[in-house]
């Protein structure tokens, strides 16, 4: 095992986070999204105080909020993600399941690629992005050294080489949040490294790969107990280049309010931008059990989303930053969405928070432990997400990443036919395991054997005249 996957594994770890706590008088953080609300959990065992500074609303319940753009898309709570929301609030599951999300079990799991089918490996929990936040934000606000402040940060104060304190605007008035540190986790786009850059520091560089994916997500009515007359409960499907759709992929999930939640993914195409076209790909673009979720009452309209790139910044690569300053989330690294990493990233980036400031680390240097922590949970999700982004987007692979690419290709194809492959890859694209655990021996062994075995046949469509090829799909917007 590498040592960037043994220290995945240390930070993905279920158990009590060990070490001492470092102890703080203040501490803001800037966001009161997932990752600032799991790094304020984090904050309250090791500070006096802890203030979240958000410019939305936070007593507004679960409804989808502006600082949030693609939170009425679909989302997903990978098995990293839940693991960490059970070390930080025990009992999480229990207690969202009991207020309408939706537990589901491998076999109620059907994975496609170009409608070739396999079951789920790993129980998942679903609900809408808004009843995840507030179900976590409703569980910060009970910690009794937690408060939440209305208001824009507009600037930060150093002296002495650290951050003392955030400036801000609430109102029309303006604020200033002292702080021993503080965690900008304002999101893809933070101003914090323009600022630092106005006050003379470095700035983390700048990394972007080009995804050009547009969603399209409908939500539709969903009886009590309904699900696909073979037992699919969750699905998710990806389309390959070159077979005619104008579709990269689409997933659907039960979540709170007796709903189906439904999305529609495409590459350089906007898919499913009205009701009918909606459903159209549906039946005729995807296997079956979609062509069935929406055949119910569609619930609102249809709402799109686009994203041109995934971004990250490396700010173990800036030479000269002030101390008692972090960053977590989408601040540090944003990625597809299509691989529903998001909420989970910031979830693993709360525990390398904690594992930092129980590391015994000099608060008065800046945070380059905690930087180099985290690069290796941004590393792991960039290497899934980008890896895919760059075959469709033309990009090709160069030297170790050309086999390496080949490789997880190899293992991909297997998870097919192969349980104990398609349990790793599970784990990795679930973010409880390292990329590297995919190429180790046994695994690659396995996947070149599952070569010989025959595939399943592809599920149809619910209307068979459209088949998945790339001579039998008639042109977008026919029949």
């Amino acid at each position: 095992m590498t040592s960037a996957a043994r220290t995945f594994a240390a930070i993905s770890s279920p158990a009590p986070p060990p070490g001492n706590p470092v102890r703080l008088g203040r501490a803001v953080v800037l966001g009161g999204s997932v990752a600032g609300l799991l790094a304020a959990r984090v904050l309250a065992e090791h500070a006096e105080r802890v203030v979240v500074v958000e410019r939305d609303p936070l007593d507004t319940g679960p409804v989808a909020r502006r600082g949030v753009p693609q939170g009425r898309q679909v989302h997903a709570l990978l098995r990293g993600g839940a693991q960490q929301l059970e070390r930080w609030f025990p009992g999480f599951a229990d207690r969202a399941v009991a207020a309408g999300a939706q537990r589901v079990l491998p076999a109620q799991q059907a994975l496609y690629t170009d409608g070739v089918g396999k079951p789920g490996v790993s129980q998942v929990l679903c609900a809408t992005r808004p009843f995840v936040e507030h179900q976590v934000r409703e569980l910060v606000r009970d910690l009794p050294n937690v408060e939440f402040r209305t208001g824009r940060a507009t600037g930060l104060d150093v002296s002495g080489g650290a951050v003392r304190a955030v400036r801000g605007e609430s109102g029309g008035v303006g604020f200033r949040e002292p702080g021993d540190l503080v965690v900008d986790a304002s999101g893809r786009a933070s101003r914090v490294p323009d600022q630092l850059a106005a006050a003379g520091w470095d700035v983390p560089p700048l990394t972007r790969q080009a995804t050009g994916i547009d969603y399209a997500t409908a939500l539709f009515r969903r009886p009590p107990g309904q699900h696909d007359e073979h037992g699919v409960r969750v699905a998710a499907a990806l389309v390959s280049p070159g077979t005619g759709s104008v579709l990269g992929g689409g997933a659907f999930t039960p979540v709170e309010g007796d709903r189906w939640i439904v999305l529609l993914a495409g590459y350089g195409t906007r898919p499913g931008g009205t009701a009918e076209e909606f459903v159209r790909l549906c039946r005729r673009d995807l296997p079956a059990p979609f062509g069935r979720v929406a055949a119910n009452e569609l619930l609102g309209d249809v709402v799109t989303h686009h994203q041109g790139d995934s971004r990250r910044r490396d700010w173990t690569a800036a030479a000269r930053l002030p101390a008692r300053l972090l960053a977590v989330g989408d601040a540090v690294s944003s990625f597809n969405p299509v691989y529903g990493q998001g909420m989970s990233s910031a979830a693993l980036h709360a525990s390398c928070l904690s594992a930092f400031l129980r590391s015994g680390a000099d608060l008065d240097d800046p945070a380059r432990r905690f930087f180099a922590l985290q690069r290796v949970v941004v590393d792991a999700a960039w290497t899934v997400s980008t890896g895919g982004d760059r075959a469709r987007t033309g990009v090709p692979p160069r030297g170790p990443e050309r086999l390496a690419a080949g490789l997880l290709g190899l293992v991909v194809d297997a998870t097919v036919v192969d349980p104990v492959v398609a349990r790793a890859f599970d784990d990795v694209t679930q973010m409880v395991e390292h990329p590297a655990t995919l190429l180790s021996p046994g695994v690659v062994w396995r996947s070149v054997r599952a070569r010989r075995r025959p595939r399943p046949r592809p599920v149809p469509p619910l209307e068979p005249a459209v088949l998945l090829g790339p001579t039998a799909l008639p042109a977008r917007g026919a029949g």
